[in-house]
């Protein structure tokens, strides 16, 4: 609101100064140049405002040093016979002092408050930035690395990275959001560390886009390193002659030499790529695959390095199981699979097919849960000579044929059937 005030009063203090001492006999001329006045000098303060106060003071104290310079050539010049020595004047004026303004305003870093009191306390520190990327803040370690002050000089976060940060931040998945909230948590507990500063620059280079080529530069003008978890940032970096500071690379080398042969204690949580194989993790998160541990899913044992790679992205470790030989093999597991016939046949039966029963007529035809008869119910014609009871009848035939004129085999012992059983309907189970 304040600032709303003074522009107004600014637009009326020129405006009844062009009314009052325009050197024009029509006063409205005045007034309307004191009011395109206010405008512009209104229109140039939102101007630069976006510009940093670094560049402002830069380009104030480059146009004094012109001014002054100016002077300087035209008293040197001051007893000379000079044609139009008005317009020579005016023009050296005006040249310097530009040339004073756009110098200064593009040297603008060497007017930052950690730059002069780095100069004033240690010459060295200028050299000394490390400038943090958007990974290495979401990642956490950087804290503990500080706290421990194994990284000396300034830590400096750009304006694009704070803003990538925040839209992370902002974003709609909730992953992303967590985050982002976790990289701002931990930049704001590094702010509050007191063997570290911490320095937030507003530089940005608008010609380019990419978050990354601006770090470059930034390092580049700082003369700094750039901390990043970043893989391609990393080569990218070194390419164009800027040191960086790998914290996957530290994490790597902290953690402790394994030769083959040594005997280590790891727990096997799953199954490896390989027929066999068992993997497992240290305390420090390196990945152990060994052979022949299958076996052993869910137990610690001990087991025996045969390799080790080594690789960018980190170190597996290699090992063999020496008691694998004594502990049984466990029998495969199926793999199940739906709609697969393979996954129902239990025992060499498929339980969906309907198993055949001994008092079936036919395939795919059932008596139905039939009792059978008993032969002390049959009649006397019917029963089984093997009982001792007569097979003598009309049922009996003495050419081998039984009831209603069907064979019988001779020798089988079987009875004849009775008529009225032969072309009895078989009845389903319901």
């Amino acid at each position: 609101m304040w600032l709303v005030l003074v522009r107004v009063l600014v637009v009326v203090l020129l405006a009844h100064s062009g009314w009052v001492y325009a050197p024009f006999p029509e006063r409205w001329i005045g007034l309307t140049l004191g009011i395109l006045a206010a405008l512009g000098l209104i229109t140039l303060e939102r101007k630069l405002r976006a510009v940093p106060g670094h560049h402002m003071v830069g380009a104030l104290i480059g146009g004094v040093i012109g001014l002054f310079g100016a002077r300087m050539v035209w008293g040197a010049l001051d007893g000379l016979d000079i044609i139009g020595e008005h317009f020579v004047h005016a023009l050296v004026v005006v040249f310097l002092g530009y040339m004073g303004i756009v110098i200064g305003g593009q040297k603008g870093e060497w007017f930052e408050p950690a730059r002069i009191i780095a100069a004033f306390r240690d010459s060295s520190r200028l050299h000394q930035y490390k400038v943090l990327d958007t990974s290495v803040i979401i990642d956490g370690r950087i804290a503990d690395i500080c706290e421990t002050g194994f990284l000396e000089g300034t830590l400096v976060v750009p304006q694009f990275v704070l803003r990538e940060l925040q839209q992370v931040a902002d974003s709609s998945d909730s992953l992303k959001r967590n985050r982002g909230r976790r990289g701002l948590d931990i930049l704001q507990k590094m702010q509050k560390m007191t063997n570290v500063a911490v320095q937030i620059v507003e530089t940005d280079f608008p010609e380019i886009r990419e978050v990354d080529l601006k770090l470059i530069e930034l390092a580049r003008k700082l003369a700094g390193k750039i901390v990043t978890n970043d893989f391609n940032l990393n080569k990218v970096a070194q390419l164009r002659g800027v040191n960086v500071l790998n914290i996957n690379e530290l994490a790597n080398s902290l953690k402790p030499v394994v030769l083959p042969g040594e005997l280590m204690k790891v727990f096997i949580i799953k199954e490896g790529k390989e027929q066999g194989q068992g993997v497992g993790y240290l305390d420090d998160g390196t990945m152990v695959v060994v052979d022949q541990a299958r076996k052993a899913l869910g137990k610690t044992i001990e087991v025996s390095v045969t390799s080790v790679l080594q690789t960018t992205a980190g170190k597996m470790i290699f090992c063999r199981w020496p008691d694998a030989a004594s502990v049984p093999d466990e029998p495969p597991r199926r793999d199940t699979r739906v709609g697969d016939r393979r996954d129902f046949v239990r025992n060499g039966r498929d339980p969906r097919v309907p198993e055949r029963r001994e008092n079936d007529r036919r395939d795919g035809e059932r008596t139905g849960g039939l009792a059978p008869i008993p032969p002390s119910s049959l009649p006397g014609p019917i029963a089984s000579p093997a009982m001792g009871a007569p097979a003598a009848g009309p049922a009996s035939s003495t050419d081998g044929r039984g009831a209603e004129g069907r064979p019988v085999e001779p020798g089988s012992g079987a009875a004849p059937i009775a008529p009225g059983l032969v072309d009895r309907p078989a009845v389903k189970a319901e």
